[in-house]
């Protein structure tokens, strides 16, 4: 799609197979929101920080930067750079092919020598031609890459002409060793979250039912219909779930019970949307030592776009969290690894209700801010799906759908928190669809 001069988002247009071209090639075509906010960051002068550009696999990082770059050339006639860590250009100086490579090749092989000889490169670019866009892809694979990158930056600061810094990867630097306190105060986040219902229904027509069932990762957006679920999911788990332990997560931390990781994987699959003690979260792996470890897998789950594990909401000390609630942060997680086809799983009252409130719980999860409190709340039999929390803001989300209503509990929650408001999602309050259109802000304040 071409996009205006003015920077507006293009008019979204549909997919249409007899338009000739693959919706793949449609993906690449259709530009979210972060397009814009990252050329924008691009064409600050002086470059301000570095622009960290963090989200789960196959959310379209990548594409998302390539779009930026384009309208930064287009826009400055400047040259840019891109460069993946995990490449065979990395090792053998070569395109930018971004065929990968095993993650134990690209550790040992890779150093400060090649992030420097690029570093350099862009050096000479932004001083014959007035800047430069530097780009590094899976940079996280690079021993101690964050020491490196900080003296390259600050020795940049007297310089006339120095190139702007962007820096992709899987996780968010806060969940990374080292790396937030090694570039404190010289990176600028810019999140990139699963594609939403709105954007889905944008580029690829999706409809309510189909997005709950399918979830959103565009790349197999072309086998997300009806007959074409064996197709479909090994396409998901091979290309977008298995490589989260096997590739994202050991490279951003060492592994030392993979067993434990793997059933945190399964549990967060199979038990979106549902309340697991800790005991089952654990397994068979219940000793000490595995019970510290809990907290820190499911942080690394949660980092790289898996599952949450939501805490019981009280206020007070924080309570000892013996329970969790666990959140499929893509709807495709948990219906991938379900034995429901597309129409089983819409004809089983239950199943589809606990797709649902997944649903609602990851878009509250993925578009509150940062700082908002989510939980969930049960006290005996009572028991709220959702509690989001913002200063003196306090608001009740139950969700109606499936066998059941909505939980019974706002009553007792109320009762211990008088100022708590409440939102009905479903057939007797607010629609899922438009649920799932608005933000977290537009429900907990009112505002648009």
């Amino acid at each position: 799609m071409a996009s205006g001069a003015s920077g507006a988002r293009p008019s979204p247009a549909r997919y249409a197979p007899e338009w000739g071209y693959s919706i793949v090639e449609h993906m690449h075509r259709y530009e979210r929101a972060q397009v814009v906010t990252l050329a924008q960051r691009l064409l600050r002068e002086p470059p301000e920080r570095i622009v960290a550009l963090f989200g789960p696999r196959q959310s379209g990082k990548t594409t998302i930067v390539d779009q930026a770059l384009a309208r930064y050339r287009r826009e400055t006639a400047r040259e840019t750079l891109y460069r993946a860590a995990d490449a065979p250009e990395a090792v053998r100086g070569g395109g930018d092919a971004k065929t990968a490579l095993p993650g134990r090749t690209r550790r040992q092989r890779l150093g400060a020598a090649w992030i420097t000889r690029h570093w350099n490169d862009a050096r000479a670019r932004a001083e014959r031609s007035g800047g430069c866009v530097l780009v590094f892809d899976e940079i996280q694979v690079i021993p101690r890459w964050s020491s490196v990158v900080k003296g390259l930056w600050d020795a940049d600061r007297d310089l006339r002409r120095r190139p702007q810094v962007v820096i992709l990867g899987s996780a968010p630097l806060s969940v990374q060793p080292d790396l937030a306190e090694n570039l404190a105060g010289r990176f600028e986040p810019l999140s990139v979250p699963f594609w939403s219902l709105r954007e889905m229904e944008e580029a690829f027509g999706f409809d309510l039912q189909r997005y709950l069932y399918f979830g959103s990762y565009p790349g197999a957006a072309g086998l997300a219909v009806e007959g074409r679920e064996d197709q479909w999911r090994a396409v998901v788990l091979d290309g977008c779930l298995r490589p989260i332990i096997g590739r994202e997560i050991v490279a951003l931390t060492r592994v030392d019970e993979p067993a434990l990781m793997k059933h945190l994987f399964e549990m967060g699959a199979h038990y979106s949307g549902r309340i697991v003690s800790s005991k089952e979260l654990l397994g068979h792996l219940n000793d000490a030592r595995n019970a510290t470890m809990l907290s820190r897998y499911l942080a690394l789950l949660e980092a790289v776009g898996f599952v949450a594990g939501l805490s019981g909401y009280a206020t007070g000390p924080p309570a000892r969290r013996s329970s969790r609630k666990l959140l499929a942060l893509n709807p495709a997680v948990l219906t991938t690894l379900s034995r429901f086809d597309f129409r089983a799983a819409l004809a089983d009252r239950a199943f589809w209700g606990r797709v649902v409130e997944s649903a609602v719980g990851a878009h509250l999860f993925q578009t509150r801010r940062p700082s908002d409190g989510l939980y969930y709340w049960r006290a005996g039999n009572a028991e709220v799906d959702f509690v989001l929390e913002r200063g003196p803001h306090l608001l009740a989300i139950e969700v109606e759908s499936g066998a059941r209503g909505a939980h019974a509990g706002f009553a007792a929650f109320r009762a211990k928190y008088p100022h708590a408001r409440r939102l009905l999602v479903g057939d007797s309050g607010v629609p899922v669809a438009e649920f799932l259109s608005e933000p977290a802000e537009r429900w907990l304040t009112g505002k648009r």
